[in-house]
């Protein structure tokens, strides 16, 4: 499983760790994702995808068959 949301794009992003000294590292930011199954009326059958908790209220305020319209483009455009 990739660490990027397949609605938004979202993924790992890096920082630094900060102690009390100071003392700065690297690390990572991960996107809080989540798999989830939904229901797609368009093509009669259920889809697994990883999406973030945004991109789940994305998905509740466009509807599942515009989010899937918006992953096609999307790979559609990075091909």
């Amino acid at each position: 499983m990739s660490k990027q949301c397949q609605i938004l794009g979202t993924h790992a992003s890096t920082g630094n760790r900060v102690s009390h000294s100071h003392r700065k590292t690297k690390r990572t930011f991960s996107p809080n994702l989540q798999t989830k199954r939904y229901w797609a009326p368009s093509l009669g059958r259920t889809i697994t995808l990883t999406v973030s908790a945004k991109g789940m209220k994305t998905i509740d305020r466009i509807g599942i068959e515009a989010a899937l319209a918006r992953i096609r483009r999307n790979q559609n455009v990075n091909r």
